[in-house]
């Protein structure tokens, strides 16, 4: 079943996120006079939705709502409307958190990068181990081979 997903939109302006998402996925599956009357149904049901629910037009929202496309019409699953609401009051908020993840993701990224400097240098002394090991299995054998020599 396709579904509509907006992302982050300004309260104010998601008839027009929720329309051009619409007519981007269902761009040759429908002719463009269904998109706009979906979009005007989705839409007006969302603004009562929000009328209910005390959304204010600076708030932001994110919301994703299934479908189907029946005989050439689009036709909303209601059941499965999700709207994620994040107030205004609540931006500091959310800026804040934000800053917390984009900072745990710098220290994340630099452990990274240093355990892949780490894992640089124990594969090269990896190699240099290999390499002597080598040596002392070429030096043991041609020891071993000249004792031989000298015992015959």
């Amino acid at each position: 079943m396709p579904r509509l997903l907006t992302g982050f939109v300004r309260a104010a302006g998601y008839a027009n996120k929720v329309r051009k998402v619409l007519f981007a996925i269902t761009r040759g599956k429908v002719n463009p006079e269904e998109v706009v009357r979906a979009a005007a149904e989705l839409n007006q049901y969302l603004f009562n939705k929000f009328q209910e629910i005390g959304v204010k037009k600076e708030d932001v929202v994110r919301i994703e709502a299934e479908f189907d496309i029946k005989d050439g019409k689009i036709e909303w699953n209601f059941d499965s409307l999700k709207i994620e609401i994040y107030k205004k009051e609540e931006e500091e908020k959310l800026a804040e958190a934000m800053r917390e993840v984009e900072e745990s993701e710098k220290a994340l990224e630099l452990v990274v990068e240093e355990l892949s400097k780490l894992s640089e240098k124990l594969r090269s002394l990896s190699d240099e181990i290999s390499q002597l090991v080598q040596k002392i299995k070429q030096e043991h054998t041609a020891l071993k081979l000249e004792f031989e020599k000298e015992e015959a």
